[in-house]
């Protein structure tokens, strides 16, 4: 039988990651960080807590054998370039994140760097893998690129694709396009009425998505 716990740390202060386990009798648990924003976190308009991709990913991957205990740290409005609800970035949550026994760190988005210049937004990026790199020298990295809800992508947002995705596998990540692959395009159902953010059926879609990414990034068993 599988056993789940969940820890929510709610604070004035930026918020501590959330750790998520799901163990099973006889798997091996690998250990996920995850560094993003508000399609991670959730909104009022979808997502929160087990609706969340990340909760609906982690039950994907034990059904599958392949338990992880994951620290979730995601803050709304928040990029490698842009400050988020509780004046972190991506660079913030890495540190707070990534630990040394980490099996893979997955960083997704972000479509708020569309106010900073592309290559600004690669040096960023850059730092924050080398920062991980040093926490967690043996864990694999997955970069997935910022999503967009339709195929009227901004010019800046695919500037900071490419980018993120030159910097992304000069770091030895596996580099994955939302945007090519056309996650949301023809898909309004998925995503929520400010026509931004993924309602509940857009999270299950992220997570049908995200598992097998992670699943396939995940070192094999021992």
């Amino acid at each position: 039988m599988l056993v789940a716990s969940v820890a929510l740390l709610v604070a004035a202060a930026p918020p501590a990651p959330v750790a998520v386990q799901l163990v099973g009798r006889e798997s091996t648990l690998s250990r996920v960080a995850v560094i993003s924003d508000s399609y991670t976190t959730g909104t009022d308009l979808g997502g929160h807590g087990t609706s969340g991709w990340p909760a609906l990913a982690w039950q994907l991957l034990a059904a599958e054998g392949k338990p992880v205990a994951a620290d979730v740290a995601a803050e709304g409005r928040a990029g490698y370039g842009v400050r988020g609800d509780h004046n972190s970035t991506f660079g913030d949550l890495t540190a707070r994140a990534v630990r040394p026994d980490d099996a893979l760190v997955v960083f997704f988005g972000s479509r708020n760097d569309q106010p900073v210049e592309a290559v600004e937004v690669a040096g960023l990026a850059r730092s924050a893998y080398e920062l991980a790199r040093r926490k967690a020298p043996t864990a694999r990295f997955l970069v997935i690129g910022p999503p967009w809800p339709t195929a009227d992508v901004p010019v800046r947002i695919l500037q900071i694709r490419d980018a993120l995705a030159t910097v992304a596998r000069a770091s030895g990540a596996t580099f994955v396009d939302p945007l090519a692959e056309r996650w949301f395009v023809d898909r309004p159902d998925l995503i929520a009425v400010d026509g931004v953010h993924p309602n509940d059926a857009g999270h299950a879609y992220l997570a049908q998505r995200i598992a097998p990414l992670i699943a396939a990034a995940l070192p094999p068993a021992r």
